[in-house]
């Protein structure tokens, strides 16, 4: 699937609703209610790469930046660094990743903190057994209670809600991830909370705190942000990952054009 999304309009002017609306084949109000959300913005997802390719020429036609990602080169690229342990020094931090890994990170080459929270929800239908009390085999057995056994169907869901933090450096080709339930926290020293979420709160301001040039954006840390940004189509549980990194892209594209250089 190919996504497009556009940043840093420069107003929402009736010419530009409206180019938009004929590019998409929606209304202008829809439209105006989209822009709302702010930069990034997916705009729509095609499967076909020139769809794509045919709204974003559209699009620069009328000024307007447009980001395209992969959804399957993104997947198929994925191989997520998972923060196991880590422990702040005076100028790095140390971590060991849950593949054994070692990695040592100055602070000065950290350029990008994005926190986010997953929410996974899933359903599954389970055959249920209940031994419930019949009142026709009592009268037959002369008032002697008898059960029978009873099976159906019940929908059992389960929503799974979990604190990460996507940390990215200069040289790193993919994000360190802290994930906030399997990581031990004894790096914190006398600092270490009595709570995971203490812990993990503490942790994003220290790391904040160590890496003032570093980019932080907590948008994705609120489901209302990723809704905003993913827009109508495209739902936050299964796609996430795609908010993540057309936030990561415009970050980067745009702290360039700011003349503001990541480290």
């Amino acid at each position: 699937m190919h996504i497009v999304a556009i940043y840093d309009w420069k107003e929402e002017t009736a010419e530009v609703k409206q180019a938009i609306s004929a590019a998409l084949g929606i209304t202008v109000y829809e439209v105006g209610q989209r822009l709302l959300a702010g930069s990034p913005l997916v705009l729509a997802s095609f499967a076909d790469s020139q769809q794509a390719q045919v709204l974003v020429k559209k699009l620069n036609q009328i000024k307007i930046a447009t980001l395209v990602v992969d959804t399957e080169q993104i997947r198929s690229r994925a191989n997520n660094f998972i923060v196991q342990r880590f422990k702040l020094h005076t100028s790095s931090l140390s971590l060991r990743l849950d593949d054994g890994q070692l990695v040592e990170i100055p602070y000065g080459e950290i350029n990008i903190l994005i926190p986010v929270t997953s929410i996974v929800d899933k359903s599954e239908t389970k055959t249920v057994t209940e031994h419930r009390f019949s009142l026709g085999r009592t009268i037959i057995t002369g008032g002697i209670p008898m059960t029978e056994k009873i099976k159906y169907k019940q929908e059992i869901r389960n929503i799974n809600i979990g604190k990460l933090l996507y940390l990215y450096a200069r040289g790193k080709q993919q994000p360190l991830i802290f994930n906030q339930s399997i990581m031990v926290y004894n790096g914190l020293g006398s600092a270490m909370k009595t709570s995971q979420e203490q812990n993990f709160t503490y942790l994003i301001n220290e790391l904040h705190r160590l890496c003032p040039w570093a980019v932080y954006d907590d948008r994705l840390f609120k489901r209302i942000g990723q809704s905003r940004l993913l827009g109508p189509t495209l739902n936050p549980e299964t796609n996430l990952d795609i908010a993540i990194e057309i936030l990561v892209q415009y970050l980067r594209v745009s702290t360039k054009n700011n003349n503001t250089k990541i480290p």
